[in-house]
């Protein structure tokens, strides 16, 4: 037997619905304001997802289009087996191209595939050191780091204060003169911990509330 052990993981998972309940429990006392959104919004959603290369490559394929078009490449892509590290980097150009992807998508499929990323070492990896790995490969920004973290990881402690939706919620809820910036937001969030990923499940379902449209796919 090995001396060797795995790295256990210190934060906070979310792994169902009792988790999202003591969150949100907590932050209805943390910040009174959110009780009432709580209370409109129902049981807040887990929207927990798979981990691992096609998430994070479903993501790139997601980038500046709209969730339809999204749907029908990634649809493609599964169709031609091009959903994983190996057949995307010994794919062609022509045979991405023929999937749907853009000439700078095709660039961040390679560059993911090519990153040898340890996914199942993610799952065991503080926070930060998980977003600072993600952001390194060219076509993964912040934001995509941030919502891989909090729902293929389960992260209980994420925010996403780059989410035009969110900042919007926040807008309404706290009755902004105007949306708060990213830098400003992240910091309004601070006294969210930590709980923050049930505090971005609660603005997403209250931005579904006032805005009749989803936030995030």
């Amino acid at each position: 037997m090995s001396d060797l052990q795995s790295p256990v993981l210190t934060e906070r998972i979310i792994e169902g619905p009792a988790c999202l309940a003591e969150g949100a429990a907590w932050l209805a006392v943390a910040e009174p304001r959110f009780a009432p959104v709580l209370q409109e919004v129902g049981t807040l959603p887990l929207r927990l997802r798979p981990d691992g290369f096609a998430q994070l490559l479903s993501a790139i394929v997601s980038q500046q289009v709209s969730t339809a078009s999204a749907a029908a490449i990634w649809k493609r892509m599964q169709a031609a087996k091009l959903t994983g590290p190996r057949k995307v980097m010994w794919a062609t150009e022509d045979d991405l191209r023929a999937a749907g992807l853009s000439r700078q998508k095709i660039r961040y499929a390679k560059a993911l595939a090519e990153a040898r990323i340890d996914y199942t070492a993610l799952r065991t990896a503080p926070t930060d050191e998980v977003i600072g790995t993600l952001i390194a490969v060219p076509g993964i920004g912040v934001w995509t780091a941030e919502v891989y973290a909090m729902f293929s990881l389960g992260r209980a402690d994420v925010f996403a204060p780059g989410d035009l939706a969110l900042q919007e919620a926040a807008r309404v809820l706290f009755d902004l003169p105007a949306r708060p910036k990213e830098r400003a937001f992240r910091e309004m969030a601070e006294d969210w911990r930590p709980w923050r990923s049930v505090a971005a499940r609660a603005l997403w379902s209250y931005y579904r509330v006032v805005k009749n449209r989803e936030g995030i796919r």
